[in-house]
């Protein structure tokens, strides 16, 4: 694949596995070093990572799925820099909706071959709420 398409897929990963509450396996998806920004806080690190996805994953959450688009990615050597659009679409009591929506912000290295964010910045600018 090229690095496009395999960082395409690093982003896709992402989604099914915090969709599945699979915490350990998105972390693995960071450098060990890595930073996870989101609107609820920041993870550092794969265990500082888990820890925050685990602390928003609170109670029973009806299903749901996010999904990226319009993804762009400037690649320089063995890093690089990728913008895209996220939406979260979720179960509710009348029907499916949107949870929340907006941009998430992509640092990314790679490492003996493979890709893996640096840091992610979540933008979170659409809300249910």
């Amino acid at each position: 694949m090229s690095d496009k398409e395999e960082i395409r897929e690093l982003l896709a990963r992402y989604c099914f596995a915090l969709d599945a509450d699979r915490f350990e396996e998105m972390a693995a998806l960071f450098t060990p070093d890595g930073v996870w920004e989101t609107a609820f806080g920041t993870g550092t690190g794969r265990a500082g990572i888990v820890a925050q996805a685990q602390s928003i994953a609170t109670g029973a959450r009806p299903r749901r799925v996010h999904q990226t688009t319009n993804i762009v990615i400037d690649l320089d050597g063995d890093t690089a820099t990728a913008r895209s659009n996220w939406m979260l679409f979720q179960n509710t009591p009348a029907g499916p909706a949107i949870g929340s929506g907006g941009a998430y912000f992509d640092t990314l290295v790679r490492v003996d071959g493979r890709w893996f964010f640096k840091h992610r910045t979540i933008d979170r600018f659409i809300k249910a709420d």
